[in-house]
């Protein structure tokens, strides 16, 4: 194992929620982790996300599912409502039952208490540097090492190469150049403290209300004191890809038809944060010589199967696998982990398209999905979810 002082650490472009898993797994594989991080600080923004029970797998796997526990908010189901006439379209219990079949429980959590949680579990390894403010430029190896080239001109030399650099990831920029596929679908989120939160929506579940061209979520956070609040809709005007401020006015413009009871939650944030949403085809090579891509810079995708965070904590979990399994072998680690993935992620991307459209239908197609899981037993729907729940690191290694 390369455990010796002087040894390269392996170098990772971004100190998001995907780099720090990734720090995690490769420290408990014995390397020093150096994560460059082009923000002034290592922090997380944004609000609420949720998580599925392969999240806590994989929290477990790096050493900090305990830290995750202690943070997160513990539903009791999942529930969908037509927003035009606020009957319920499906009801998924996540309470003893469901924590019974997949081992693990459904909770909301705050995005800034994932980032937190992985940050501590990686500063207590003692084994990972941080330099922030530092914006990767572009990326040379040979057959023993990689160096990364900063925006200063200083040159970072490591073992190996994980870009975890988000949706505008420069790592992948260099090596695929793909374009961004932009949805036209606008996101706004913000968080609201339970005292300002409709007392006939304080469910301790995650809730969507579905509509035409558009749909709500809420969900509590932090022991409930506070609520998240996400609407999305489509944009009536040509979107790039970015995070800009919102405006109250342009959200209510796009719910008009809503029902009295879901329209309650647009009129409550003070102030809204507008994400105009992207992402990419799925690729079936991310990997290249000793350098690979992980999380959003590997996957992209739109938020509709709430599984972006996941996807890239299981990343990184099962990078730790294939080290684990090729002896800290970088370059038959890389391909095993690569193969491991594509598939799967892919179906994320894919599914994800497929989950908006079926949430935002209209007419006959809104109809159709208000059938869809009528009468539908709880058992029915963990059977459905198998395949995405059911991830494991015991499991999560391709068969050769």
């Amino acid at each position: 194992m390369n455990t010796t002082p002087n040894a390269l650490p392996v170098i990772i472009a971004g100190g998001g929620i995907g780099g720090l898993a990734a720090a995690l797994a490769l420290t408990r594989r014995g390397f020093s982790v150096k994560v460059l991080e082009q923000a002034a600080q290592i922090g997380e923004i944004g609000a609420g996300i949720q998580l599925g029970p392969n999240a806590f797998h994989a929290f477990d796997a790096l050493g900090v599912g305990d830290k995750a526990r202690s943070r997160a908010v513990y539903t009791d189901y999942m529930i969908m409502h037509d927003a035009l006439d606020e009957r319920v379209v499906g009801r998924i219990p996540t309470g003893e039952a469901f924590r019974k079949r997949f081992g693990n429980p459904y909770a909301v959590i705050h995005r800034v208490d994932v980032h937190l949680s992985l940050l501590e579990g990686a500063q207590e390894t003692g084994r990972v540097e941080f330099l922030t403010s530092t914006h990767v430029s572009r990326v040379e190896q040979d057959a023993d090492s990689v160096t990364v080239y900063d925006q200063h001109g200083n040159a970072h030399r490591g073992i190996a190469l994980i870009g975890a650099d988000g949706v505008r990831s420069v790592v992948r920029e260099q090596f695929v150049g793909d374009p961004a596929r932009v949805t036209g679908h606008v996101v706004y989120r913000a968080v609201v403290d339970k005292k300002d939160f409709p007392e006939d929506l304080q469910w301790n579940a995650a809730s969507i209300w579905v509509g035409p061209n558009c749909h709500l979520v809420h969900y509590p956070l932090r022991g409930g004191e506070q609520y998240n609040v996400v609407v999305t809709f489509h944009s009536r005007q040509q979107e790039e890809w970015g995070v800009t401020e919102g405006s109250a006015e342009e959200v209510q413009s796009y719910f008009q038809g809503i029902c009295p009871k879901a329209r309650q939650l647009i009129e409550l944030p003070k102030s809204w944060k507008r994400w105009a949403t992207a992402d990419r085809e799925p690729i079936g090579q991310w990997t290249f010589g000793r350098v690979t891509l992980l999380g959003d810079a590997a996957h992209p995708t739109t938020q509709y199967m709430a599984q972006g965070a996941c996807m890239a904590m299981e990343d990184a979990v099962t990078l730790g696998e294939a080290l684990r399994v090729h002896d800290n072998d970088f370059v038959k680690a890389f391909d095993l982990y690569q193969r491991s993935r594509v598939a799967r992620t892919a179906r994320i991307v894919l599914s994800s398209r497929e989950m908006g459209r079926i949430y935002h239908a209209k007419g006959v197609e809104r109809l159709v999905r208000n059938d869809l899981w009528k009468g539908r037993s709880a058992e029915r729907f963990y059977d459905a979810m198998e395949w995405l729940y059911g991830w494991n690191a015991d499991n999560c290694l391709a068969k050769d």
